[in-house]
C-alpha cells in the first residue's frame, strides 16, 4: 500500500523531465537486433520489467545481451542463428513480447513453449495464433491455441495476405516479423493504421518494407544488419504528466525527448481539442527513423470532447490517464470505439470507471468505452491498480486532485514500464 500525495493549495508541478524509453521501440530493438547479423547498440533502452522479459527470452535462445542501465548491447546472430530454449519462454507480463516473438518462433524449426504470468494468461492469443498456422506453423496451447501456455513448431513458412481483423501492431508485426522467414511476399492489410514502430525499425536492419496506404508488404529471407537504435523517451508515460501538469493549479512542466510518431501521438491531439495550454518544440522529424519533440504543459481550462474511431489506435494505452483528464474537464467526454480495453493487463474500460468512482469520479462504462461527465471533485480512499501499471500511474496522477489521501494497492506494477515514475513525480512537485 502506498499513500500518494496530498493536494493542498501550495501543490504544483514544476520542472523538466525525460520519461524512460519507449516500451514498443525497446521491445523491437532486442528481437530484430537478435536476429540481425553482427552487433546492435541501443541507448535509453527502458529497463522495466516487460522489456527485461524480452531479453531474458532472447538470451535462453542464445543471443548474449549486455546491459548497462539504459544502455544495451546485442551480438546478432542472423535470422537463423537462434537456438532451441532448453526451458519454457516465460515473458512474464508482456503482451507485446508474447505476441511478437511468435512471429519469430514461427519461421524456427525447433520446439519452444511461451507462458506468462495470470494476466498473460487470460489474454487472447489467436489473433496471432491463426494467421501463423495459415502460414504453416504448429502451434497449440490450452483452449486449442486460445490461451498460454502456447507451443510452436515453426519453420518452412508459407507467405500469407492477411486482413486485420481488428486494430493490432501487435498482429501486424507478428506476421511481418513471421514473413521474414518465409519464400516470397508477406502482405498485411489494415483497417485503421496502428503504430508503426515494426515498419520503421525493419527499415533501420536494412529490412525492405513496401507500404502502399493501409497495406505493408515484406519479402522473405533478407538479411538484417546490426545497428544503432536510439530510443526516444514514450510518450504513453508522457502522458501522465502532460495530464498532471494539465490538472494541477499553477503547474508548468516540460518532457524532454519525446517520441510523437503520428501512429502514436493520439494524446496530443485530444489535449488541444480540449484546449489544452501545450507547447511542441520539435527538433527531429526524421520521417523514416522515430520523430520526437520536447513537450511543454500548462495548467488548463479543459472542456469535454469525442474520442472515436480512428483516433482510438493512436491512444489506446492513454485512454486510462484520458478519462481522468475528462472527469476535470467542462462538459461530457463520451470514449468509444475502444473495445480492445477489454483484453489489456485488465478490463480496462470496467477498472478505470471502477477505480475512479471510488475518488467520486462521474463515470460509466459502455459496451465499447466510457461516459465521464465533468467537472468532478475527487476526493480520496484506497483504490487498486490491480496489477495494471498504466491504471496505478493514473490514479497516482489522481490523487494528486483529491481532498484527501489517497491509498494505492499494488504500486509496484508500475514498475512494468515506468520503474521511476514517482522519483520523476516527486522531483515536479513543489
Amino acid at each position: 500500500m502506498k499513500v500518494l500525495p496530498l493536494n493542498t493549495n501550495a501543490l504544483r508541478l514544476k520542472g523538466e523531465i525525460q520519461v524512460p524509453g519507449d516500451k514498443s521501440i525497446s521491445h523491437r530493438s532486442i528481437m530484430l537486433g537478435s536476429i540481425a547479423e553482427g552487433k546492435t547498440t541501443v541507448s535509453n533502452f527502458l529497463p522495466g520489467a516487460d522489456c527485461l522479459s524480452t531479453i531474458s527470452c532472447f538470451s535462453q535462445m542464445g543471443i548474449v545481451i549486455d546491459r548497462n542501465g539504459d544502455s544495451v548491447t546485442i551480438h546478432g546472430k542472423g535470422v537463423n542463428g537462434l537456438q532451441e530454449p532448453e526451458q519454457l519462454l516465460d515473458v512474464g507480463n508482456s503482451g507485446t513480447t508474447i505476441r511478437l516473438i511468435m512471429g519469430i518462433l514461427a519461421g524456427q524449426s525447433f520446439f519452444s513453449v511461451l507462458a506468462g504470468d495470470e494476466s498473460i494468461a487470460r489474454r487472447p492469443m489467436v489473433r496471432t495464433v491463426t494467421p501463423l498456422r495459415e502460414m504453416g506453423a504448429v502451434i497449440d496451447g490450452r483452449m486449442e491455441g486460445k490461451r498460454t501456455p502456447i507451443s510452436i513448431r515453426g519453420g518452412n513458412l508459407t507467405p500469407i495476405t492477411y486482413e486485420l481483423p481488428v486494430a493490432s501492431a501487435q498482429v501486424k508485426s507478428c506476421v511481418l516479423l513471421a514473413g521474414l522467414f518465409s519464400k516470397g511476399t508477406t502482405t498485411v492489410i489494415e483497417k485503421e493504421k496502428t503504430r508503426d514502430h515494426t515498419e520503421r525499425m525493419l527499415a533501420k536492419f536494412g529490412v525492405n518494407v513496401e507500404i502502399e496506404g493501409q497495406k505493408i508488404s515484406i519479402e522473405g529471407e533478407q538479411t538484417l544488419k546490426g545497428t544503432h537504435i536510439n530510443v526516444p523517451g514514450d510518450i504513453s508515460s508522457a502522458a501522465f504528466f502532460l495530464v498532471a501538469g494539465a490538472l494541477v493549479e499553477n503547474s508548468e512542466v516540460r518532457l524532454n525527448n519525446v517520441g510523437i510518431n503520428p501512429t502514436r501521438s493520439g494524446i496530443i491531439d485530444v489535449l488541444k481539442e480540449m484546449g489544452a495550454d501545450l507547447e511542441i518544440h520539435s527538433y527531429n522529424e526524421n520521417v523514416k527513423e522515430e520523430p520526437v519533440a520536447d513537450l511543454i504543459i500548462r495548467t488548463s481550462s479543459l472542456k469535454g470532447t469525442e474520442i472515436n474511431g480512428s483516433l482510438i489506435p493512436r491512444l489506446i494505452d492513454e485512454i486510462p490517464i484520458i478519462a481522468l483528464l475528462a472527469t476535470q474537464a467542462e462538459g461530457k467526454t463520451i470514449i468509444s470505439d475502444a473495445k480492445e480495453l477489454r483484453v489489456k493487463e485488465t478490463d480496462r474500460i470496467q477498472t478505470v470507471v471502477e477505480e475512479l468512482s471510488k475518488l467520486g469520479a462521474d463515470i460509466e462504462a459502455t459496451e465499447d468505452g466510457m461516459i465521464i461527465n465533468g467537472k468532478t471533485p475527487l476526493n480520496g480512499g484506497s483504490v487498486n491498480s490491480r496489477g495494471d501499471h498504466r491504471i496505478g500511474m493514473m490514479l497516482s496522477v489522481a490523487a494528486l486532485l483529491c481532498k484527501e489521501n489517497v491509498e494505492l494497492e499494488d504500486s509496484e506494477a508500475i514498475n512494468v514500464s515506468y520503474p521511476n515514475f514517482f522519483e520523476h513525480l516527486q522531483s515536479l512537485l513543489k
